[in-house]
């Protein structure tokens, strides 16, 4: 009796999932159709509109700054898995706020190409799209639920190859919505990744395109892009763009290794990636900088505990809240460091940096360390009485409004971030000069220091020492201050 109960039991789950996959597959087909995706091979869609720098904002509190997509085509491979991009932006914000070194001058031409062999982060371009997305729930066993708090949607799930869900919101006439999913970030841990497709039309066969799509991560858009033609099953170029700034991308190297300078008894210069200087305290050691991601954070903390042996790394001091000089910093949460950063970065930070990573498990995740972030005002003195650290908050400096530098009285160095990145000494100087770098200057006067080196933390390629004199001569000025 208790064999044909098991026997029964199974029978009915077998049944369940029989019915739930026909119940699935009858979903999909029934999306498929309505979108025109079945005989769809290829597409290739223009728009105008907006993208955005994402981790670039000016501020904790604002969105990532806008550039104009003056003109933006994409065509996608369905079948081969590939997809190109060409668009030329234009600044989006005057004055710019945030979003580069160097404002954007006139137009400035991209072009780049996803494939089936590209990290699943950027294939999530194709996969994401309404027609790409029902092609990948058919191959991967995909599952359909009702949408969640009583909406009339449905939605289909599968797993993408990271191990995230992957989401559609299927409306009442069997068209995509939105499409969810997460991806891994060094800052946000496990990001969202939103789509959202809007105003579809015929574009001919049968084929229903959305001609509004927004790109969310991170909470904030980073495209909206009206969409003013598609032509489907036409050739499209999946090739990688050739020549002047579209040279393919070359394959994955590993980092450089960290190479240090000496730069007086205790105070030691790091380069072969974003630039740290690392400072040994009587009783502990405090690194200004983090390094762009945690490879980089883990070398440069191997490093100084190699230079400085038998002391905590008490702190790390964070120059701003942008994502690539925040990537390095959950290192320094497991390490158990304290953070110190701007006040108006605080609060940001605490947040960001106590958000699950679970797709890719970083050291504070799996250290179960909670973040330890300190504000400062316009000034902070770090002493023991033989080495001096005088942390100041750049006033006026559009790029961020909570950006530090670091100024070494003895050594008279300056470490900066962002706001003078040395180009070779033959390049032409841009006119009008960087406002980032006028306002470096600008601060340099106010604070009345005595610099006579700038470290960038953008260190130049050439490794030369940079002066306050080249940067000067840069902005076309004259003196040394």
């Amino acid at each position: 009796m208790v064999k044909k109960s098991l026997f029964i039991a199974v029978l009915a789950c077998a049944c369940a999932a029989y019915a739930a996959a026909q119940d699935a597959k009858a979903t999909i087909g029934a999306v498929s159709k309505a979108l025109g995706a079945d005989a769809l091979k290829t597409v290739q869609y223009s728009a105008t509109g907006f993208d955005y720098a994402l981790g670039q904002n000016p501020n904790a509190s604002a969105p990532w700054p806008k550039f104009i997509e003056k003109s933006y085509t994409r065509g996608i491979d369905f079948e081969a898995t590939a997809s190109r991009v060409d668009r030329v932006r234009l600044q989006g914000e005057n004055p710019p706020r945030g979003g580069g070194q160097q404002p954007i001058i006139g137009e400035q031409s991209q072009s780049n190409v996803v494939s089936g062999s590209s990290p699943w982060a950027q294939q999530l371009e194709i996969w994401m799209m309404p027609h790409a997305f029902v092609r990948a729930a058919a191959a991967r066993n995909a599952t359909v639920a009702p949408a969640p708090g009583g909406a009339k949607q449905t939605v289909i799930t599968f797993v993408g190859d990271n191990k995230a869900p992957v989401k559609a919101y299927v409306d009442e006439k069997n068209l995509i919505a939105r499409v969810e999913t997460m991806i891994d970030h060094p800052v946000m841990g496990d990001m969202p990744f939103v789509a959202v497709y809007s105003d579809y039309k015929d574009v001919g066969g049968g084929v229903q395109f959305p001609m509004h799509i927004v790109q969310q991560q991170g909470g904030h858009p980073v495209f909206d892009l009206r969409v003013s033609d598609v032509k489907i099953n036409a050739p499209v170029n999946t090739q990688p763009p050739q020549g002047r700034g579209g040279a393919p991308a070359a394959a994955a190297q590993a980092p450089p290794p960290v190479t240090v300078e000496k730069l007086s008894d205790g105070v030691y210069v790091m380069t072969g990636g974003y630039t740290v200087i690392a400072i040994d305290f009587k009783d502990y050691i405090a690194l200004i900088e983090s390094g762009q991601n945690e490879e980089r954070a883990l070398a440069v903390i191997a490093e100084a505990k190699r230079l400085i042996p038998n002391k905590p790394i008490r702190y790390v001091i964070n120059t701003h809240s942008h994502f690539d000089h925040a990537g390095g910093l959950r290192a320094f949460v497991a390490e158990g460091s304290t953070i110190l950063t701007h006040e108006s970065n605080k609060a940001y930070l605490e947040k960001v940096l106590s958000l699950p990573h679970t797709l890719n498990p970083d050291k504070a995740q799996t250290s179960g360390k909670k973040p330890i972030v300190e504000g400062m005002g316009d000034r902070k003195i770090l002493t023991d009485g033989t080495h001096v650290l005088d942390l100041h908050h750049l006033k006026n400096f559009l790029h961020h409004d909570g950006m530090l530098v670091a100024y070494l009285p003895k050594e008279k160095v300056l470490l900066e971030a962002d706001a003078y990145n040395p180009q070779p000494p033959a390049a032409t100087p841009p006119n009008p000069p960087s406002p980032y770098t006028l306002s470096l200057a600008d601060n340099i006067q106010r604070l009345k220091l005595d610099v006579q080196r700038i470290i960038p933390v953008h260190y130049p390629a050439d490794n030369r020492v940079v002066t306050i004199s080249e940067m000067t001569r840069w902005l076309g000025r004259a003196g040394t201050n």
